[in-house]
Parts: C-alpha cells; sequence; structure tokens
C-alpha cells in the first residue's frame, strides 16, 4: 500500500532523517547520557502496540530498565503550555498571542500504557512521563496523579534518576533482554502498518482541517485548529503560504507551508 498525501508532501520537502523524529531523537539522545551515569537501560522509539480490534497504538519512545519501563511521549512544541490531568485538551499559546488546543497528552499515554501492559504483563512496573521541547514554557500545569510527570527535555536524566533512586529492581538483566527483543519486533513493522495506524486516528478523530507540526510524529488526535489562526503556522506565528510540491511521487499537489521555511518546517494539508 502507497505513502498517504500527507506522507508524499513531507517525503518531497523535507530530507527522511529530519520527518517527524526530531522530538524523538533529542529524547533519546538525553536518555544515553541517563545511562552513561550508571542508569543503564535500553531504548526503543516508535513502537506500534497491538491493541484488541485489530489496531495499533503507537508509543514514541520507551527506556527498558531493571526499575521497569519508561513510557515516554515527546511534544516537541514552543510557545507556552497550559494543561489539567483532568481535562481532554491542552492549550498551547503563540508569542503573538494566537492559541491552539492539542489532545492531552496525560491521556494519550494513559493509552498507550494500557496497551503496554497488555503487551508485557502486570509484572513490569511502568513510568508515564511527557516530554516537551525546551523551546517551550510549561506555565500552568496540573498534574494529581503520583506515577505521571510532565516535564521540559532538559529535566529528563534527573526525573529518571530520581525514579529510578525511588523504587527498587523488579526486572533482571535478562528479562530487560526479552522485554526489548519483544517490544523491538513491534518496531520493525512495514509501510502499511504505519497507514493504517494514521488512517484508524484520522478515522475516529478527523476535523475538518488537518494541521500537522512535523517535529514529531504525524497524529491526528494531537492537534486541533483554533479557527482565529487558520493562516497562521502554530509552530512560530508566521503566515501560511500556498506551495507545489515540485518533486518526489507527490509533484503538483499543493499544501499550505510556513512561510519560513526551512528554518519552521510546519506544513498544512489541504482539506478535500
Amino acid at each position: 500500500m502507497g505513502k498517504g498525501l500527507l506522507d508524499l508532501i513531507v517525503d518531497s520537502i523535507i530530507d527522511d532523517e529530519w520527518v517527524g523524529r526530531r522530538g524523538e531523537r533529542l529524547t533519546e539522545k538525553e536518555l544515553k547520557r541517563v545511562g552513561r551515569r550508571g542508569r543503564e537501560g535500553k531504548i526503543l522509539r516508535n513502537i506500534y502496540l497491538p491493541k484488541e480490534n485489530g489496531e495499533t497504538s503507537e508509543v514514541d519512545v520507551v527506556y527498558i530498565t531493571q526499575k521497569g519501563i519508561f513510557v515516554i511521549e515527546s511534544k516537541n512544541y514552543s510557545g507556552w503550555i497550559f494543561g489539567d490531568e483532568k481535562n481532554r485538551n491542552w492549550t498551547m499559546s503563540l508569542p503573538n498571542g494566537r492559541k491552539n488546543s492539542f489532545y492531552n497528552p496525560i491521556a494519550q499515554n494513559r493509552t498507550h500504557i494500557k496497551w503496554m501492559r497488555s503487551f508485557v504483563g502486570d509484572s513490569v512496573p511502568l513510568f508515564s512521563i511527557i516530554v516537551f521541547s525546551e523551546r517551550c514554557e510549561l506555565k500552568k500545569i496540573s498534574v494529581e496523579s503520583d506515577d505521571v510527570w510532565v516535564i521540559k527535555r532538559d529535566r529528563l536524566g534527573r526525573t529518571i534518576r530520581m525514579i529510578w533512586d525511588d523504587v527498587p529492581d523488579a526486572l533482571s538483566l535478562e528479562q530487560v533482554d526479552d522485554l526489548y527483543e519483544s517490544l523491538s519486533d513491534l518496531t520493525d513493522v512495514d509501510e502499511a502498518v504505519k497507514l493504517a495506524h494514521v488512517k484508524n486516528i484520522e478515522k475516529k478523530y478527523k476535523r475538518t482541517t488537518t494541521d500537522v507540526i512535523i517535529s514529531e510524529p504525524v497524529d491526528m488526535q494531537e492537534v486541533i485548529t483554533d479557527d482565529k489562526s487558520d493562516m497562521l503556522c502554530p509552530r512560530c506565528g508566521n503566515t501560511l503560504v500556498l506551495r507545489t510540491a515540485k518533486r518526489g511521487n507527490n509533484t503538483g499537489n499543493q499544501f499550505y507551508g510556513c512561510s519560513s521555511f526551512p528554518k519552521c518546517r510546519f506544513i498544512k494539508q489541504i482539506s478535500e
């Protein structure tokens, strides 16, 4: 099965290394630093966990250790972030005063943990960590659960160290290796599985317009645009301009791109 329109547009203007994964790569880099300080674990990205209805739930990053599995949801947003664990949507406020809503990442990661639990069993401790970019400011975040952490990326190391020092080992090194091997199989999926994942999200959370921040994985559940900022880039606040793909399989198709490209790589798909 071929790629969707959005994937083809992205492929035509951005190199493969950059597409949708920069925030996760930076998070992985922070985790490697943790390992060098004596708290060793194994890192995996983009795990497609099976759901009971045959669909998948994609986890951004995991850190598998003797303490358990750190399930990490990576958000590469900028601006001011406001959110409450109890609310369905959170808000990103940009310097120009424009506001955009996105799905509650705590609830999103809670779903990931549900299917992770289903896959690895009840005996493996799971820790939920929401990691935002250093480019944003966590202005007002309300979290009541004691097993959830909402932090900026530069605090990831110390947060894991804090959890690490506070809980006993739950797994042997052999069990860590076994979990890594089992979960690794869920990262090596073909394009049909990835496309089906995106299609299922689109179907369930379909909006009139679909805005995607390229600096993280395409997840149509995540970004919901304020009508007043419809033609402004929700990432940097600059205007969106109509562009036409000039190369690749999607040559000739139009989309809205940030006027500050390549500094900002936001695009907006034109609704059909």
